[in-house]
């Protein structure tokens, strides 16, 4: 790829949406709320609190300012975008609790996620725009590193504890003598230990190949400054692992990985490339998307500023000699059964499955997705709750030509916010939550992530490779009550069933309509099973 190209196509993908930013943003001086970019507290006012993680958007906004190779940037060194970011950076540091931590989703969260992404950008944006020494901005940013180091979130999030890692690493270089040389040895340790021996770092108890590649580009990053910090090899890792999973089409991971990201971050694998060459094979691949238009839809308010600074950095850091290049898996099996994740390559037809998630599976012939497919789901006529395979616990067989899952199927994670909730929520946060925001966390996390309640059904999902190559998928599922109940069943391409704030992202992939099952499901008997059985590629195929 030339450097041209991708010149071009992050101009295409970032310069339309910072008009989006700006609307975003408080943009007028004498506003109380000046350099707020939570539109939904400081214009619709119908929050309560501003939300942390949006101050993350001085980052691109600093970026596009700074970088005069961006053809038709209209941005680049205006002074009105030069002071938009300096006063993000400073209603960041006002709206900020006293300890230096920010909320994201309620008030009094203290959330590390979204106090690690903004004091990243902010710490960035801070030197790309050059701000001189300041008491205002300083002691900000020294209270948060200050409460980053000493924080220690409920589960394990690799990526924020990466993110940690580099606003530590930007604290020690800017406030020499504060000690954060020593917590950032610290948390090295401990995001280290996350890594588990097939290369990937944990994300709540999984392998996910979206924050994975974050968790790679931050890393990278570190590695490059601090090069006596021997990370070579856990990246090398990393990257051995991701690499297995870059679909032919260029895209990544998908439903299929622990939380079910669409993400990919480039940036780390161009920082990388100056040292792995199969971290230029990834983007060589990888960028394709990009280049070409079919990107995921990220915008949304919240996770857009994430891939807007994302893109940029990776066009900063593009190597253009990439003769060095090295080369994907192109033929043959992958499995990795702590991830729960295998790859199987035989010719033309890749398949990308998650047996332990019920056999969650994208398949490919050629550089084309054949089908996207996140198992059998029910939904029932009363209650309305949902029936799913995909949310882990499967029994497992994995052999040369036949794959098997078996289990019970389990309740999706639904739960709203109702008007009552919302209340509860609030008197508890501004009572014992404000206190104790990490115990608020896990008892939300086990709701809306970790939790795992069974719903009254087996299912077993089937894998085998037939001569030509291609697979044969059958669906048998038993329900331990009749099917009286099931109101409507099928088979979607992209459904998810635990919150994750980076996923149910639109792609292109995504038109595949829904395999309706309903049906199947009213010719059934008590005691009788149902039976799905479909070949990929098809007869037609």
């Amino acid at each position: 790829m030339q450097i041209e190209t991708l010149r071009l196509a992050v101009a295409a993908r970032v310069l339309p949406e910072i008009p989006k930013l700006l609307t975003l943003l408080d943009r007028t001086p004498v506003s109380r709320t000046y350099g707020c970019f939570d539109r939904a507290y400081w214009h619709y006012r119908i929050i309560d609190f501003p939300c942390g993680m949006s101050q993350e958007f001085v980052l691109p906004l600093a970026l596009v300012w700074a970088m005069d190779e961006l053809p038709d940037n209209p941005y680049c060194g205006a002074p009105a975008v030069r002071d938009w970011v300096e006063a993000g950076i400073r209603f960041a540091a006002r709206s900020a609790h006293p300890d230096g931590s920010c909320d994201d989703y309620f008030p009094y969260e203290r959330a590390a996620g979204a106090a690690a992404f903004s004091l990243f950008a902010i710490f960035e944006a801070a030197g790309i725009v050059g701000l001189d020494a300041d008491p205002e901005i300083d002691g900000f940013l020294l209270r948060r590193a200050r409460w980053l180091a000493g924080h220690h979130e409920s589960g394990r999030l690799s990526n924020h504890e990466a993110l940690i890692l580099s606003c530590l690493e930007r604290a020690r270089a800017r406030f020499p003598g504060e000690g954060f040389e020593e917590a950032l040895a610290g948390r090295l340790r401990r995001l280290l230990s996350w890594q588990d021996g097939e290369g990937w770092f944990d994300e709540y108890g999984g392998a996910d190949l979206g924050y994975l590649s974050l968790t790679i580009g931050l890393l990278a990053d570190l590695d490059r400054r601090r090069p006596d910090l021997g990370l070579r090899p856990p990246i090398a890792a990393a990257i051995e692992f991701l690499a297995h999973f870059v679909h032919p089409d260029g895209t990544v991971g998908g439903e299929y990985s622990s939380r079910s990201t669409l993400n990919f971050f480039p940036f780390g694998f161009e920082i990388a490339g100056a040292w792995n060459p199969t971290a230029l094979a990834i983007n060589d691949r990888a960028l394709r998307p990009l280049v070409e238009g079919r990107t995921p839809s990220y915008e949304d308010d919240r996770i857009i500023g994430h891939h807007l600074w994302g893109w940029l950095l990776t066009l900063r850091n593009f190597r253009t000699g990439r003769e060095a290049s090295g080369a994907l898996p192109a033929e043959g099996r992958a499995w990795f059964p702590h991830a729960g994740l295998l790859a199987d390559r035989r010719g033309e037809i890749a398949l990308f499955c998650a047996p332990e998630r019920g056999g969650v599976f994208k398949i490919f012939a050629g550089g084309t997705m054949l089908a996207g497919d996140t198992g059998v789901t029910f939904r029932m006529r009363r209650s309305g709750r949902v029936a799913v395979c995909h949310l882990g616990g499967a029994g497992v067989t994995v052999e040369p030509d036949r794959i098997v899952s078996t289990g019970a199927m389990a309740w999706a994670k639904s739960a709203s916010l109702t008007p009552l909730k919302n209340v509860a929520l609030r008197l508890m946060m501004v009572s014992v939550g404000r206190y104790f925001p990490d115990l608020v966390r896990r008892l939300l996390q086990k709701v809306l992530v970790t939790g795992r309640s069974p719903a009254p059904f087996r299912f077993t999902r089937r894998f085998e490779r037939d001569p030509a190559g291609g697979w044969t998928v059958r669906d048998e599922i038993a329900a331990e009550a009749g099917w009286e109940a099931v109101e409507r069943a099928g088979i979607s391409a992209h459904q998810t069933s635990i919150t994750t704030i980076m996923a149910r992202v639109f792609q292109l992939s995504q038109l595949q309509p829904f395999l309706d099952l309903t049906a199947e499901i009213r010719r059934l008997r008590p005691g009788e099973t149902l039976v799905v059985e479909r070949r990929f590629p098809d007869a037609a195929g």
